[in-house]
């Protein structure tokens, strides 16, 4: 994201962005796999919730793979006005999920 961030910043092309973000979509679609059950211990910032709230945790990573796509688009039409939109709701969607399933840096 903060490659990403640089771009808008710049007010660079916003196409130059669609492999990064294709990275991040290909990541968050095999997120919740990272988290099987009863591996929720060890050095992690990762709350309880994932695994008690597991739909919940599905559904936020859901979101942001939508989320994703969504902001993609906005990079593949070169619109930067949406673009920059769409960069800051996947920061939205991001923390939405932070907020309840991640816990504090150490």
């Amino acid at each position: 994201m903060d490659g990403i961030k640089a771009v808008i910043d710049q007010r660079g092309d916003p196409r130059t962005t669609g492999a990064g973000i294709a990275d991040m979509i290909g990541f968050f679609e095999g997120f919740p796999a990272r988290f099987p059950a009863g591996s929720g211990s060890g050095d992690t910032r990762a709350l309880p919730a994932i695994w008690t709230d597991r739909a919940g945790f599905e559904t936020a990573n859901a979101n942001m793979v939508t989320q994703l796509r969504a902001f993609q688009a906005a990079a593949n039409s070169g619109d930067q006005a949406a673009f920059g939109a769409a960069f800051q709701q996947t920061g939205a969607t991001c923390g939405a999920c932070h907020r309840p399933y991640r816990g504090p840096a150490r």
